[in-house]
């Protein structure tokens, strides 16, 4: 099957704020077919935060664009700031936080792809102030990594 290739817009995306901060997938198998993984930015407001969670078949590619962030993995914090990389592996409980005075700006892809989208993702905690909505693609926790928390209930695309 031959794609095109698709140019998607952030203001094509819907936000998702279930985690905490505005997540937005934007290239993903159901905006432009992707095979290999997804794409999207989260934009993160001061003093918000993005919910910790991991990703049991996935690893994450974070690219900070803008402002001051810290993100917790497994549990140690680290600092990330502009034109920074980070790569997040498969089952790592990871959370971010906004801790500078200007909106952060994190690009993030994922991949490869779980096997079932409802297999995708794992939340960890529920993360206070985040809003009810259509959420990212989520599923059960990784038998191999345990105590890693409980399965999320949403449904959409994962991060």
């Amino acid at each position: 099957m031959t794609k095109n290739p698709r140019i998607v817009d952030l203001s094509e995306t819907e936000p998702n704020r279930r985690r905490g901060g505005d997540l937005r997938a934007m290239l993903t198998p159901a905006t432009v077919g992707s095979t290999s993984g997804f794409m999207g930015l989260a934009l993160v407001q001061p003093g918000e935060r993005i919910g910790e969670h991991y990703h049991p078949y996935s690893e994450e590619f974070v690219y900070v664009v803008n402002g001051a962030l810290e993100v917790d993995l497994d549990g140690e914090t680290h600092e990330l700031r502009p034109d920074q990389g980070l790569l997040i592996p498969i089952n790592m409980r990871h959370r971010f936080r906004n801790v500078g005075d200007v909106e952060a700006r994190m690009v993030f892809h994922l991949g490869p792809l779980a096997p079932r989208p409802s297999l995708g993702h794992v939340d960890t905690e529920v993360t206070e102030g985040a809003e009810a909505g259509p959420g990212f693609i989520t599923g059960g926790p990784d038998l191999t990594a345990p105590g890693h928390g409980q399965p999320s209930e949403r449904s959409g695309a994962i991060t």
